[in-house]
């Protein structure tokens, strides 16, 4: 993992934000904040395909990098490429320091990954994502 620091190549207002996605959506896209656990379209879906930003549109994983880690929320072991998205240290829990994950087409909020839980992944990372971030283009019938 690295941080990249190119900076979003799709840039809108908070008004046009506002104008492309719900309130919800806007409040964790735009805003990082997170949805319910066990509540989200994606936690258990078993689909085909590619999970792109529900912002702009970008593949961010794929189906084949998913898995179940029973934490309430969407987990993959690794995004579709490093410079699909970007890291960011989020310190706003005293005391446990966490890795923020945005897309790195549109600076969207994402979720956050976590590293050393012990799955049995290739990776041992855990991006736990929130499933209003995403939409999913599913492949085959």
């Amino acid at each position: 993992m690295s941080s990249d620091d190119r900076g979003p190549r799709v840039t809108l207002s908070d008004d046009q934000w506002r104008e492309r996605l719900t309130d919800t959506e806007f409040q964790v896209l735009r805003r990082s904040a997170t949805e319910a656990p066990f509540t989200g379209e994606y936690n258990d879906t078993t689909s085909e395909g590619v999970y792109r930003c529900r912002a702009c549109g970008a593949e961010l994983f794929r189906s084949t990098e998913k898995f179940s880690s029973r934490c309430g929320w969407p987990s993959f072991f690794s995004p579709l490429a490093e410079d699909r998205v970007r890291y960011i240290t989020d310190t706003s829990l005293p005391g446990a320091p966490r890795t923020e994950v945005r897309c790195a087409a549109c600076d969207s909020h994402l979720g956050h990954v976590f590293a050393g839980e012990g799955y049995d992944t290739p990776t041992d990372l855990r991006y736990c994502i929130n499933s209003i971030s995403l939409t999913l283009e599913t492949t085959g019938d």
